[in-house]
């Protein structure tokens, strides 16, 4: 086809290549901000590198990027909805009726058209000259942009690969053959009259029903019972098994979901052909998924109408990007404080233009030293921060979701914002790491800590670093009970974990009756669930301080002292040695049954007013304390994760196992170390004492192997360098690579770190009295468990223009937010949500 508007550098495109298989897209956004395919400029996609831009004028990052990268050459993309057939004229037929569940999925196609459209940036460099080519030319590069993996839907494909793994049980599995068993349709529960939600056990052919789950989906339970009486250990829902071998396995004995690599044997022994399966239930993925989404907070008002939705600059959404609730509460909340706002935003907190842009964020994307910004925290931090407080993606969304056949009636349509979905920035920041990398639902306090990790590697040598006003310290005193002698430790921490006592009380009316405690949905078919829910007496915050900092919090332990005191008792108190500017307490209100973390609905009572912590501030060496003598190993000793200490001697392992599991494991988790423990319970040296490598470095992790430090070696790196950050990343070859990127200056000197020398070192936060905190946000949590459920955020905002008075005490009005949907909260839900919330942000007040 003859060229439309000539372009003197035509010949350079018959050059260029097709994206690889394994080479993102990114079509659907730009990488710089939430401008996308829908809007009326689309995104530019460089067809280079594959980058996608923004052609706008306020921001106009593909100008920049051309600048930057010297490709020319861009795939303009436009995504129009088509017209909905559904809606119905005279002549229209009604929708056939529904007579079976089936899983339909819509796709992409049947909804919209896209409209692509070259640009040459070489013969206009502030715009791009709209081109046409020969016909194969513009059509093989166009398939090739448009036909790939596009990068969000690549990186959700990777993160559900993998996640489940076989286990002994599944691998070694004997079947006892017993014939084949009703053909579909016709089965039914061998215990009750149930034709769905059946489990069969591959090991006899038993059918059993689950138990109840969300939905309205019925289980009496049978499938459980079955597992109780035979111990028969792995099990298959019929409804999920399809013709290409997929299936929900679960294994009782493992108490999680598996794989069968030979469940087309395994299910052949019963006469069922896998080959003729169709999947006619949903998975406990999907189920799982569906829970996180429609669990109801308290989104009307306690007079019953409907909570005021929000929009506008510091109230915009984030889309649930499946299991992603708890990333989206934890970054609403970081976002609404002032660090990180001036930070990545502007100097002033909030109320500037929608289309300001901050002069730090233009001069980053100039000098970026990444050929992509998807691939840089601080491009991403830049996006997010433009995306949540700039109010320009904070808008109504007509449009009516689709009605789930599974799901109850859906209320009157609101028109909530569609929310922002940063999948790729989830994408960076849980690459490499064993959950966060995952679609699966996580616990929001420890991705507050992941993240801030992440944050802090990247930003080491900047200034202004934001996750520094949640740094403080904790003094720990041990005063041996025998010669009275002293040691006092220091550790840095971000979170203030508090064990919150429980006391349970009379559930009245709900015991054993109605209110009845189901599973997590993603694990259905645990043996260990109480059958009913319990309740429990409320206790207050300063009380559950008190517990654990203070004369209060003081505990007795068995020692053995340094000055010769022998085997003896000591107590240690912990208090104070800074306090931050803000503070994050996270609530424990869960306990292990059987290995699994159970959450537990303890009532917490704040202060009416403001948190005072000035009688735990610690005083160090006082003036007439004798010091105990050093104890010979451990100034070689790495730091221990607090919490996961806490965790573990709480189950009753001795400190010296603890501490051997933890350094196994990188300081991974009590899970993972818990796990370590179980595998080595029968070492003959488990209860010997640690013996390290004197010249090791202060840093913590165990000594990384030779063949480790050779690998970074060769990639250019100091022998010295390499050492360092495996050291200071766990051991993890790919995090040690990125620490090396960001540490170029760093020659990987090392030096043994007394107790004595750590002292000295400057400690973050401040002793400056009063201690006085008000709360800003808090982050609750609905769910028996802290890995499945859904998280929202109660934020504290200054100054919105609601027309509603809920600012009751001159600091801000209480914004609900539930992934995309923001509301004006209800004041007297607030004060019920917080007593049970999971998380609590406060913000020091200066007098």
């Amino acid at each position: 086809m003859a060229s439309i508007l000539s372009c003197p550098h035509q010949h350079d495109l018959a050059k260029i290549q097709q994206p690889k298989l394994s080479q993102p897209v990114h079509r659907e956004e730009c990488t710089q901000c939430f401008d996308n395919q829908d809007g009326d400029e689309g995104v530019d996609v460089c067809l280079v590198c594959f980058n996608g831009s923004c052609p706008g004028q306020d921001r106009h990052h593909t100008r920049t990027h051309v600048s930057r990268s010297g490709h020319s050459f861009t795939l303009n993309v436009k995504r129009i909805p088509k017209p909905k057939p559904n809606s119905r004229g005279d002549g229209d037929e009604p929708p056939a009726k529904m007579t079976k569940l089936a899983i339909v999925q819509e796709r992409e196609e049947d909804k919209y058209e896209h409209r692509a459209t070259l640009r040459c940036w070489k013969c206009d460099p502030e715009n791009g000259k709209e081109i046409t080519t020969d016909g194969g030319t513009t059509k093989r590069l166009t398939d090739g942009v448009m036909q790939s993996l596009s990068s969000a839907r690549q990186s959700e494909v990777k993160a559900w690969e993998e996640e489940i793994t076989a286990c002994e049980h599944t691998l070694l599995l004997e079947q006892l053959s017993s014939g084949s068993i009703p053909a579909d349709g016709l089965a039914h529960c061998a215990s009750c009259e149930l034709t769905s939600n059946l489990w069969l056990c591959l090991t006899c052919g038993a059918l059993g029903c689950g138990r109840a789950q969300f939905g309205s989906i019925g289980g009496n339970g049978h499938a459980l019972a079955h597992f109780n009486a035979t111990q028969h250990p792995v099990c298959v829902k019929l409804g999920t098994i399809t013709p290409e071998g997929g299936a929900d396995v679960y294994c009782y004995t493992c108490n999680d979901a598996r794989l069968d690599p030979e469940l087309t044997t395994h299910l052949a022994a019963f006469g069922i052909n896998i080959a003729s399966q169709k999947k006619t239930e949903k998975s406990m993925t999907e189920l799982q998924i569906e829970q996180n989404l429609t669990f109801d907070f308290s989104l009307v008002a306690e007079d019953g109408s409907a909570l005021k939705p929000l929009f506008g600059a510091g109230t915009t959404g984030l889309g649930n990007l499946g299991n992603s609730c708890y990333m989206a509460s934890v970054l609403q909340t970081l976002f609404s404080l002032r660090s990180f706002q001036q930070r990545y935003y502007s100097r002033q907190p909030l109320g500037v233009s929608p289309n300001y842009v901050s002069e730090t964020a233009s001069a980053h994307w100039v000098n970026c030293n990444q050929s992509l910004p998807a691939d840089c925290l601080e491009c991403q931090m830049f996006k997010l921060a433009d995306g949540l407080l700039s109010g320009r993606y904070s808008k109504p969304h007509n449009e009516q979701p689709p009605v789930d056949p599974l799901a109850h009636p859906a209320p009157e349509h609101t028109p909530w914002q569609a929310g922002l979905k940063p999948a790729g920035f989830k994408a960076l920041v849980g690459k490499g790491h064993a959950e966060f990398a995952t679609m699966r639902q996580q616990d929001a306090e420890e991705f507050f800590g992941h993240f801030v990790t992440v944050l802090r590697r990247f930003n080491h040598q900047a200034k202004g670093e934001p996750t520094e006003t949640f740094a403080f310290a904790l003094e720990q005193r041990l005063e041996c009970q025998s010669c009275h002698r002293v040691r006092y430790r220091v550790d840095n921490m971000d979170v203030l974990s508090l064990s919150i006592p429980a006391q349970e009380v009379s559930s009245g009316e709900g015991e054993g009756g109605s209110e009845q405690h189901k599973s997590p949905v993603g694990v259905p078919e645990k043996a260990d669930s109480d059958s009913a829910k319990s309740r429990y007496a409320p206790v207050t915050l300063e009380s559950c301080i008190g517990l654990f900092l203070g004369q209060t919090g003081q505990e007795a332990l068995e020692y053995k002292c340094e000055a010769g005191c022998g085997k003896t008792q000591a107590v240690r108190r912990t208090q104070f040695a800074t306090f931050p500017e803000v503070l994050v307490l996270h609530a424990k209100k869960f306990q292990l049954k059987n290995w699994v973390p159970t959450k537990l609905d303890i009532p917490i009572i704040l202060p009416e007013k403001s948190l005072v912590l000035d009688q735990y501030l610690g005083k160090g060496l006082q003036p007439g304390e004798k010091e105990l003598p050093d104890d010979p190993s451990s100034s070689t000793l790495p730091q221990f994760d607090a919490e996961a200490m806490t965790q573990l001697e709480g189950l009753g392992f001795p400190t010296v196992r603890c501490q051997k599991a933890l350094l196994a494991t990188g300081n991974a988790g009590a899970d993972v170390a818990m796990e370590w423990l179980f595998n080595h319970m029968e070492d003959p040296d488990i209860d010997d004492p640690i013996q390290l490598d004197t010249s090791a470095s202060g840093a913590s992790g165990p000594e990384p192997s030779a063949d480790q430090i050779a690998m970074l070696a060769d990639m250019g790196f100091t022998n010295a360098q390499a050492r360092k950050a495996l050291l200071e990343t766990g051991g993890d070859p790919e995090r040690a690579v990125e620490w090396l990127f960001n540490h170029p200056d760093d020659m990987g000197e090392t030096s043994p770190s007394t107790p004595a020398e750590a002292s000295k070192k400057s400690r973050p936060g401040s002793t400056t009295l009063p201690a006085k905190y008000r709360l800003k946000a808090f982050i609750s949590h609905k769910g028996p468990s802290v890995h499945s459920g859904h998280y929202v955020a109660h934020i504290r905002l200054p100054g919105l223009q609601s027309g509603d008075a809920m600012d009751v005490d001159g600091n801000g009005e209480w914004v609900l937010f539930n992934d995309e949907k923001v509301v004006l909260a209800d004041h007297a839900s607030v004060e019920e949500l917080k007593k049970l919330a999971y998380m609590y942000i406060f913000e020091r007040v200066q007098e």
